[in-house]
């Protein structure tokens, strides 16, 4: 594990350049955290953490001068700066302790020794350091043990959890993070910290948490942070409507599954089919509409005698939900319309798998999710998590199907990009009316009559279909 550190750090070319300034100003300066762990993992990280015992931002300036870099950022503040290098992002910090007041995750710092600044990390896979000097160039520092832990695959705070959690609660998310992004576990003197101090999350701006929720969405499992979260509670803190999927009910001999754990199975599907998705967008979000695709369920739900429990609607109702949980957790609304349309239509594909159905329903389901089609049915895949091995052969043959049917109108009618053929103000000219509901009445009325199958999806059909309206309306 440790020749992987060296191998790393010595193919990066200016470690060298930076060990000089280092011996040039006489300071001690070591790289820590992320970078030093992925390199043990054979993990690709393209940001560096250098540790100084000194002043960071001198050593900042002289090793950007050294490697002719003009643009760097410096936060005195902080006591921090930053630049970029061969699009490596480095960044420089004097060696410092904290100290923090109950009310804020903001710590007061000051000016600490090597083993100061190693103690504040927040986990012990964070907290090893290489050191890049010359007189002990390569050497890692391990005080808590975490070369062990990465070895075993396990989270764990340097110092008490409780203490750790307490002073910067945002720590409890970074854990399940780390567990979702890595697939380590998570340990469990963590977990019951996590529990208990849970609700002082509440002082952490949602912003942070919105960030750190979508990097566990955007992990290779993210059921593993998913899980987490609601088996400590935090869910119940952070995102209680994805808490409240949780439960089985039985009546007679009817059951429904755990939506919860389902909905946990469908993102990592998701997650599982995106994976070389050169999209970030498309990973992100298509994840999270998987995660709410079944949200108001529990709204939703209901007993009939005989028939056992039903969820209807619950695909609109969740579509409405929408737009308060992207203004509650600070979400994009540029994304809103896009998982609103996967969550509302991702009942739609199966209903169309009967051989009856017309080319006319096929029409207005490629029409209502538009560009999101693909992405649709690559959610409505995913959303089979039967353990039965038929089954699930036989919904993804449905799909199949489904699939087929709208490649077929799709290049039959060119319905790519939908709109009437006819525009408003040639409506208003043929009809001699002005800007009103009825232009919009009868500009609806030809798109419906394309995607009834009427009138073909053309200029000429529709502009004779105009005409027809405006007969009808002078009689």
């Amino acid at each position: 594990m440790t020749e992987n550190i060296r191998r790393n750090i010595e193919a990066l070319s200016f470690i060298k350049i930076a060990s000089e300034a280092a011996s040039y100003l006489n300071v001690k300066v070591y790289i820590v955290g992320g970078f030093v762990r992925d390199a043990i993992l054979n993990r690709t990280n393209k940001d560096i953490d250098f540790v100084v015992v000194g002043n960071g931002m001198e050593f900042a300036k002289e090793l950007a001068k050294r490697l002719k870099i003009m643009n760097i950022s410096v936060f005195k503040n902080f006591g921090t700066a930053q630049f970029v290098y061969n699009s490596i992002e480095l960044e420089f910090v004097g060696a410092r302790k904290e100290s923090y007041n109950h009310d804020s995750r903001n710590p007061e710092v000051e000016s600490g020794s090597f083993e100061d600044d190693i103690n504040r990390r927040d986990f012990t896979i964070n907290s090893l350091a290489v050191s890049i000097n010359k007189d002990d160039f390569g050497k890692l520092t391990d005080l808590f043990d975490g070369l062990s832990d990465i070895e075993n695959k396990v989270i764990r705070t340097p110092l008490d959890p409780k203490i750790t959690f307490d002073d910067d609660p945002l720590r409890i998310m970074r854990a399940f993070r780390f567990a979702a992004q890595l697939g380590f576990t998570v340990d469990d003197k963590l977990l019951e910290a996590a529990q208990e101090l849970a609700p002082r999350l509440e002082i952490i701006s949602q912003e942070r948490i919105t960030v750190e929720f979508l990097k566990i969405l955007s992990s290779q499992k993210p059921s593993i942070g998913l899980k987490y979260l609601f088996h400590t509670k935090v869910m119940d803190v952070i995102f209680p409507e994805i808490s409240n999927l949780a439960g089985v009910e039985q009546r007679k001999d009817f059951h429904h599954k755990d939506v919860f754990f389902h909905t946990c199975e469908v993102v990592d599907n998701i997650a599982k089919m995106t994976e070389n998705t050169d999209s970030r967008d498309k990973r992100i979000w298509l994840r999270f509409a998987a995660l709410v695709h079944d949200i108001a369920k529990p709204k939703t739900k209901k007993f009939v005698e005989g028939t056992g429990w039903t969820f209807h609607g619950h695909e609109e109702f969740g579509a409405r939900m929408m737009k308060h949980i992207f203004k509650k957790l600070k979400l994009p609304l540029s994304y809103l319309h896009y998982v609103e349309n996967l969550v509302r239509l991702h009942l739609r594909p199966i209903a169309l798998v009967n051989e009856q159905v017309t080319d006319s329903a096929i029409r207005r389901l490629i029409v209502a999710a538009g560009e999101d089609l693909d992405d649709l049915i690559t959610l409505c895949r995913a959303d089979i998590t039967s353990k039965n091995p038929q089954k699930v052969k036989k919904y993804l043959n449905n799909y199949e199907k489904v699939m087929q049917k709208v490649i077929e109108v799709r290049e039959k009618d060119k319905l790519r990009a939908f709109q009437s053929p006819v525009h408003g103000d040639e409506i208003m000219k043929v009809c001699n009316l002005t800007p009103s509901k009825k232009v919009g009445e009868i500009k609806s009325a030809i798109e419906e009559a394309i995607l009834d199958g009427t009138i073909a999806n053309n200029y000429e059909e529709a502009y004779q279909y105009l005409l027809k309206l405006k007969n009808d309306m002078e009689k």
